[in-house]
């Protein structure tokens, strides 16, 4: 049986996959200020084709390796390759604000298979919808990343007993946050790009310490995207209540059959 708890060389992948996320993030903060206007357009142009590709890149090396190590095989990257393209159909569900069908696959493979998985399934997920919607830009390797995190998240929480009124609502309310969670790190790909002067404590600006950095954003947050970012929580945690239940059994159920392991230990419901 498959033991997550061990570090393998996929786990490290990803790991390292998501450190470069995290420097690809924060890099505007820590090098030359990048050129800001009213416009977020020219955010990460020169260097969203390069974190696009070593991040494509990475997510190969950690199926190989997930092959090589007997953690993953022809099966388990057919139910990858499934929920990838299902979840991307599911972002053309309508819906208020930010609210996007997109997430719950990612959410629900990423509890019932583990982090790693999750972020595979985000990951990939995001990717094959830039391209069903055409929405390929300086944006997307950031939305794969944070979509990566929702579903790695997903799998850290801890576990509920299988099938109780519990797990759902508990999925439901990791959802509803996991919607903000995503807001919140992708205005970051764009925001020290943009400043407006005549609401300059919304923005960053070189030279502020990190307590005004943080002040600065959270404000600018509040004002511009958190009410757009409940709505998708709220959409994250009504698909859950509605569908989880089903859907959860089937993945366990292929969870069981393919003997993965769950590295969040159980709790009494």
């Amino acid at each position: 049986m498959t033991d997550y708890r061990k570090l393998s060389y996929a786990n490290l992948i990803l790991i390292l996959a998501s450190a470069l996320g995290i420097v690809a993030f924060l890099s505007p903060f820590f090098g030359p200020p990048p050129q800001q206007n009213q416009m977020n357009a020219m955010a990460h142009s020169g260097d969203a084709m390069l974190v696009l590709t070593l991040v494509s890149l990475m997510a190969l090396a950690a199926v190989a390796a997930g092959f090589q190590s007997n953690e993953m095989n022809a099966k388990t990257l057919a139910v990858l390759g499934a929920l990838a393209a299902v979840g991307a159909v599911m972002r053309f569900i309508p819906g208020p604000g930010g609210f996007s069908g997109v997430f719950f696959l990612p959410i629900m493979a990423g509890y019932a298979f583990g982090a790693q998985f999750g972020f595979l399934t985000g990951l990939i997920t995001l990717l094959a919808s830039a391209f069903l919607t055409g929405g390929v830009g300086p944006w997307l390797p950031y939305q794969m990343f944070a979509a990566g995190w929702v579903g790695a998240i997903a799998g850290l929480v801890p576990h509920f007993r299988s099938g109780s009124r519990s797990e759902i609502a508990f999925l439901a309310g990791v959802g509803f946050l996991l919607g903000l969670f995503y807001g919140m790190i992708m205005n970051l790909w764009f925001w020290p790009f943009v400043f407006q002067p005549e609401h300059a404590e919304l923005y960053w600006q070189p030279g502020q310490t990190p307590l005004a950095i943080i002040k600065a954003y959270a404000l600018f947050y509040l004002i511009t995207s958190f009410v757009w970012d409940v709505w998708r929580g709220i959409g994250n945690a009504a698909l859950i209540i509605l569908f989880g239940a089903p859907v959860l059994r089937v993945l366990k159920r292929y969870q069981k059959r393919f003997h993965f392991a769950v590295m969040a230990p159980p709790l009494v419901s």
